[in-house]
C-alpha cells in the first residue's frame, strides 16, 4: 500500500533533494552502518529553504493538535529550528499559536548577568515541545529531558524532521526504533515531518527505483 504524502511533505522532500540535504549513495553513519541515504538538515541554509522548512514543521505540529507552551531547541541545531518554527506558527497557526514561546540551552552555563544556561522563555511549569532534526539513538533527546527537568518544565512531545524508522539495537527482540524507544520511555508522542516510508513513497513517483530498492534492502536488515 503506497504511503500517501501531503503537499507540505512533498514540498519538503523536493527541497531536501534539491539542496542535497537528502542524498542517495553510500554513507558511513556514526553508528558504523553503511546507509544508502544521508540526511543533513543544516543544508536548509537560505531564507527560502528555512521558510519552507519552518512551514513543514509548523503544519505537522498544527495537525497533531498537541498542546504546549514552549518550543525547546537543544543546542546547536535545535536553536534556529525553535525560533523559525515559533515565528511560522504565529503566522499560519491562528490565534492559539500567537503566544507560543521558544527557548534553547547554552552548552556552557553563563556565570554573569542573569546567569543560567537557558536562553528565551522560562521553562518552569510550562508544557514543552522539543524540536530537533533527526533522532538516531535518542541521546540528544535524553539530554534535553535532563535540562528541561532541572528547569521544572514538562515535556509533552518532540518533533523531528525525518524518522529513519531504524532499529537502535539489532539484539532487541522488539526491534524498536529510536523514536519508539523515546516515546515508550517518556510516554510522549514523537512527531515528524516525514518518515522513511514517506521517502520511499516519494521515490515511487519519481525516477528513483534504484534508490528505493537500496533503501528497502537496508530496511530488511536495520528496519524497526
Amino acid at each position: 500500500m503506497p504511503v500517501l504524502l501531503e503537499d507540505y511533505q512533498k514540498n519538503f522532500l523536493e527541497l531536501a533533494i534539491e539542496c542535497e540535504a537528502l542524498r542517495f549513495g553510500s554513507f558511513k553513519l556514526k553508528s558504523g552502518r553503511i546507509s544508502p541515504y544521508f540526511f543533513n538538515l543544516g543544508l536548509f541554509n537560505t531564507g527560502k529553504l528555512l521558510s519552507n522548512l519552518a512551514t513543514a514543521y509548523a503544519i505537522a505540529i498544527i495537525q497533531s493538535d498537541l498542546k504546549f507552551d514552549v518550543i525547546f531547541g537543544p543546542a546547536y541545531k535545535g536553536i534556529p529550528l525553535a525560533s523559525i518554527v515559533c515565528v511560522k506558527l504565529s503566522e499560519i497557526g491562528g490565534s492559539k499559536f500567537q503566544n507560543i514561546q521558544y527557548a534553547f540551552n547554552r552548552k556552557e552555563a553563563k556565570d554573569h548577568g542573569e546567569g543560567g544556561n537557558i536562553v528565551g522563555a522560562s521553562l518552569d511549569g510550562k508544557r514543552i515541545l522539543i524540536i530537533d532534526d533527526v533522532m538516531t539513538a535518542g541521546t540528544a533527546i535524553n539530554e534535553a529531558f535532563d535540562i528541561i527537568g532541572k528547569e521544572k518544565g514538562q515535556v509533552v512531545g518532540t518533533i523531528i524532521a525525518l524518522d529513519r524508522q531504524e532499529v537502535v539495537n539489532l539484539d532487541d527482540k522488539e526491534r524498536l526504533s529510536a523514536t519508539s524507544v523515546v516515546s515508550k520511555k517518556y510516554n510522549i508522542p514523537v512527531l515528524n515531518i516525514v518518515s522513511l516510508s514517506h521517502v520511499i513513497g516519494y521515490l515511487e513517483t519519481r525516477m528513483g527505483d534504484e534508490e528505493k530498492q537500496e533503501i528497502e534492502k537496508y530496511l530488511e536488515v536495520y528496519g524497526a
